[in-house]
């Protein structure tokens, strides 16, 4: 059964959660934890008179309990009330960086990456423009100077991006970078090779290569996140607009995509 088909048979159930403001906002508030009647009033603005018959149908329909004058969620309910938190936060992302995500190259970012990209709502898009043509690079210069540690996937490399990295690596801070074939090429040729084999004793620099092509540029360091897109096409690389967070489930976001990609690079290349 497809997801179409387990809709039309499901339709009615969930179109009465989602087209009635109260059913919604009571398990959206109970997701976050118990709540007497009271404050469930004043949570939705509701009267006990409009409450009490939607309470009264999530009983019957197992998604909540009540202990005292609380109400919980069911171990069931916790599922509902969770994905329907997910889904809003999916929608509300992708509407407020709706610009963002129209002009790049979203393929490049994995599956499962994609499906929680609500994680990034608590960001901002920089751009370049007028007197602040560098400002993303600068922003990301910034985060590198400022990182405790630095996870990175590089679709493009400058000279001056390599030397901060270098400069942080022998600072002591751990770095694992990623990149894909076309960079690695590079990064064997001058002026970045004698920096790469500068790096090559310090345990805490980790380079690895993916064969595949990384169509994202990405940092993530303890503070902050940093991705960067392919534009539309999935041809130009774009360094002048990049979205940013200091929220810390943005952060984890962008750990899971470094880890994901790790997962499919190799150490071997550089040796």
């Amino acid at each position: 059964m497809n997801n179409f088909e387990i809709y039309k048979k499901m339709g009615d159930d969930v179109q009465t959660i989602y087209r009635s403001r109260l059913l919604t906002e009571i398990l959206l508030s109970l997701n976050e934890g118990s709540r007497k009647l009271s404050q469930l009033r004043e949570i939705t603005g509701s009267t006990s008179q409009a409450l009490i018959p939607k309470l009264r149908k999530l009983e019957v329909d197992h998604l909540i309990e009540t202990k005292g004058r609380e109400y919980f969620l069911t171990s069931a309910g916790k599922i509902v009330a969770s994905g329907i938190a997910d889904s809003f936060v999916t929608f509300w992302t992708i509407n407020k960086f709706k610009h963002f995500w129209l002009r790049h190259y979203l393929e490049g970012i994995p599956s499962p990456l994609l499906k929680e990209i609500g994680c990034l709502y608590e960001s901002e898009v920089l751009k370049d423009r007028g007197m602040k043509i560098l400002n993303v690079y600068n922003n990301q210069l910034k985060m590198l100077k400022e990182a405790d540690h630095i996870y990175g996937i590089s679709s493009v490399v400058t000279e001056v991006y390599a030397d901060a990295i270098s400069e942080r690596v022998k600072e002591g801070v751990p770095v694992e970078l990623i990149v894909p074939l076309h960079v690695a090429e590079e990064l064997k040729r001058s002026p970045y090779l004698k920096k790469i084999e500068a790096l090559k004793d310090y345990e805490n620099f980790k380079l690895m290569v993916m064969d595949e092509d990384i169509k994202v540029g990405l940092i993530v360091t303890d503070k902050r996140l940093s991705l960067n897109l392919y534009k539309k096409e999935g041809i130009e690389y774009d360094i002048s607009t990049g979205l940013f967070s200091f929220d810390s489930k943005a952060i984890e976001w962008g750990e899971m995509l470094f880890w994901y990609c790790k997962g499919k690079a190799d150490f071997t290349k550089f040796q």
